[in-house]
Formats: C-alpha cells, structure tokens, sequence
C-alpha cells in the first residue's frame, strides 16, 4: 500500500512541477515525468515482494541492500548502511535523512540522483527527436505543396495545349466564314456611323 502511496504522490509531484513553472523549460518537465514514469516501471516487480506489515526497516539496519529493499517501504541508505522507512510525505528523501547519490529504493542499482539526471536526458532526446520529425514532416509538406508533382504538371500542360489548339480552330473557323460570307455576299461590315448615314 505505501508503494501505491508514494508512486502516487511522485506523480501529483511531477504534475504539480509541471504546472507549477518552478522546472524550466520543456526538456525538464518531459524528463520528470519520464522519470517519475521509469521510476514507477523500475518498482512494480518490488511491489510483487511484500513482505507481512509487521516487518520494520529498522530492523534491516547494517544488513545488505536487498534485504531491506524487499519491504517496499524502505530506504536504503548507502553511506551508514541504514535501512529507513521511506518519508511517505515528501517525493524524494530530504538531505538530512539521505543523500540522493546514496538512496535507494525499490532496486538497489538506482539512486535518485542518477535516475533524474538520466530521465531528463533520455527524456530531453526524445522531445528533440519529436520537434524533429515534426518539422521534418511539415517542411516535406509545404515542399509538395508549392511543388505541383510530374503528373499535374503534365495534366496543367495538356490542357493549356487544348486551350490554345481549340482557340486557334475558333479563330480559323471564324475567318473562313467571313470569306464564305464575303463571298456570298452575306458579309456585312458593321460601320459605326451608317446608322446616322441612312438618317
């Protein structure tokens, strides 16, 4: 229960951080949260491991790391070999209790100190990755929509070709029969000023 417990707050503590604008910049914050997440992940198999609730870190003092990591309400201290019950009410253990280089919790291969400068790198790669692709993808974008492909090109081509042939027939059509007209008589030129002519 007190791993569900402080997995919880580690969550609203990120969450909180995020919103808070006390990290900076958007590579911390996706790194927190990628490594609260990690964290989470990195504990769920020591969480399987309860012991009975009877169990008290205490007793775990000057014995090995695995000993008192398998009650997952324990710390570990690394530099006095001390196992603590874990400080429910705070995210991470204050200074006064333990080092963050020296903590351990739920495996003992991970410190805190580690696993936070780790998450916010791995997590500050995969958001530049991100922005990347993504303008990756809109530069391709724009590219292909300025550019008309080969075959609009030739589709723009053909039918400004049957624009002009059809306006050359239309002109040649017209010219043949106002010889045919002129011919037969039928022509009639139209003179602005017969009107006033006739009058």
């Amino acid at each position: 229960m007190a791993f569900w417990q402080a997995s919880g707050r580690l969550i609203s503590w990120a969450t909180a951080t995020m919103g808070s604008g006390r990290a900076c910049g958007p590579t911390v914050r996706w790194g927190l949260t990628l490594g609260g997440t990690t964290l989470l992940l990195l504990l769920l198999p020591a969480a399987a491991v309860l012991n009975s609730p009877g169990d008290v870190c205490s007793q775990n003092t000057n014995r090995t790391c695995e000993e008192c990591l398998k009650n997952v309400s324990c710390l570990w201290c690394n530099t006095d070999k001390t196992c603590l019950d874990y400080p429910v009410t705070k995210i991470l253990p204050p200074p006064s209790l333990c080092k963050l280089s020296s903590a351990r919790w739920g495996v003992c291969w991970v410190n805190f100190e580690a696993l936070i400068i780790t998450m916010s790198v791995i997590g500050g790669l995969i958001l530049l990755a991100v922005t990347m692709c993504c303008c990756y993808c809109c530069c391709c974008r724009k590219k292909r929509s300025r550019k008309p492909d080969k075959s609009e090109e030739k589709a723009m081509r053909e039918q400004e070709e049957r624009r002009i042939r059809q306006e050359e027939r239309r002109a040649e059509m017209k010219s043949r029969h106002d010889e045919i007209r002129k011919k037969y008589g039928l022509f009639k030129e139209e003179n602005p000023y017969a009107r006033f002519e006739n009058n």
